[in-house]
């Protein structure tokens, strides 16, 4: 069955137990913080946190063929099926890709991951903003005869444990919790994920994946499965002194690593090389996909207009998305914001936006008005931070 309804929060009663303070929407969304976040962030950058990051979309894509019907859909390679291990599981490497429209803009941004037991099957891991776009492209790109698209949202959940002991702290949450699995094998797995490499393992309609993940710039796994399985997860990982955090810090730790995200930073209106995903998401070697004409044009022949940069603002409030950017002395906007948070790491207002491509950082520009405050403009390619020196 797909579907592209509305999702809940999985572990709402989990966060009303520790306090949780929920932002302008309610409950509808997960929770902002647990009544400290200089402690959450404290805790996120010198030990490890869990945050509930269950509002994205998760879907089984399976039959005859799948992989063969994303092949042309993803600009990266469809990942091969995962290697049975000795500790019960099976371990592979997943994929980050895009999913584009023939004009090379982005419908999506996502994850796949081949997973399951007997039989092929992938799973998508979808960031909310993404999700009904998704589902209203596959549905008119998928054969039914050969792949079928399940929206597990609902049923299952996603948590990320995020800092510098997030290895320690997932394996000690995670004994017995993996079923099947030999617990000192597990630790040995789970402190070898490097980026998207995943542990699986299911057994009597549980299911569990344990993701290798750099949110932020930091060490991370999240934890993906059904509900049950996760919430079970969320516990073992507070009793072992793991602390929950809200989505305000782990926005600030996206930020400060520079990492774009889908719905915020990129949209229906972007192009892959403009926001700078185009080394990770997309895979020039392999045969065609929707959207690749334009893509490689670019590569070899063109270039963008603008580029998602790195912004520090200072000293001053934390300006909207959507702000302008001028060019100093000039009356035309070059730009605008996307994201901007208070960086405690960096102690000033910090965030990313687009600016036009003539503008090549390090460079200057002004913040909402021509005569407004000087934000420096810096590059993302290889992480960002104050001036040198």
């Amino acid at each position: 069955m797909v579907s592209d309804g509305d999702r809940g929060i999985i572990l709402i009663e989990e966060h009303r137990v520790e306090g949780a303070v929920f932002g302008p929407e309610g409950e509808s969304t997960p929770p902002r913080h647990y009544g400290d976040p200089a402690a959450e962030y404290a805790a996120a950058t010198s030990a490890a946190v869990v945050v509930d990051r269950s509002e994205r979309g998760r879907f089984h894509v399976t039959g005859r063929a799948p992989s063969q019907m994303l092949e042309g859909i993803l600009t990266a390679r469809v990942p091969a099926a995962p290697a049975t291990q000795s500790h019960g599981g099976a371990v592979g490497q997943g994929a980050y890709s895009a999913v584009l429209t023939p004009k090379g803009r982005m419908i999506t941004d996502l994850r796949v991951l081949a997973v399951g037991g007997a039989g092929e099957s992938l799973l998508l891991d979808v960031p909310a903003p993404g999700v009904h776009p998704l589902v209203a492209h596959l549905r008119r790109s998928l054969p039914p005869r050969l792949a079928r698209l399940e929206d597990v949202s609902a049923a299952s959940a996603m948590v990320t444990v995020v800092g510098p002991a997030a290895p320690e702290a997932v394996a000690a949450a995670g004994r017995g919790l993996l079923p099947g699995a030999d617990p000192a094998a597990v630790i040995e797995a789970l402190n070898a994920l490097g980026d998207l490499a995943y542990l699986w393992s299911g057994a009597s309609g549980t299911w569990v994946v344990v993701v290798g993940a750099a949110h932020g710039g930091m060490a991370a796994l999240d934890i993906l499965g059904d509900a049950d399985t996760v919430r079970a997860w969320w516990r073992g990982l507070l009793a072992a002194a793991v602390r929950p955090a809200g989505q305000g810090v782990f926005e600030t730790l996206r930020v400060e690593g520079g990492q774009p995200a889908f719905g915020v930073d990129m949209d229906e209106d972007t192009l892959p090389p403009e926001a700078g995903i185009q080394d990770q998401a997309i895979d020039h070697r392999k045969g065609c996909y929707t959207g690749q004409e334009v893509i490689v044009r670019i590569r070899d022949r063109g270039h963008v207009n603008r580029r998602l940069r790195g912004l520090l603002f200072g000293d001053v409030p934390t300006p909207a998305a959507g702000t302008p950017l001028f060019q100093v002395e000039q009356d035309r906007a070059r730009g605008h914001v996307t994201s901007a948070v208070s960086s405690p790491r960096l102690g000033q207002v910090i965030g990313m936006g687009y600016v036009r491509r003539e503008l090549e950082p390090p460079t200057e520009v002004r913040l909402g008005s021509p005569d407004g405050p000087s934000v420096a403009v810096r590059s993302l390619d290889s992480g960002w931070g104050p001036p040198p020196g």
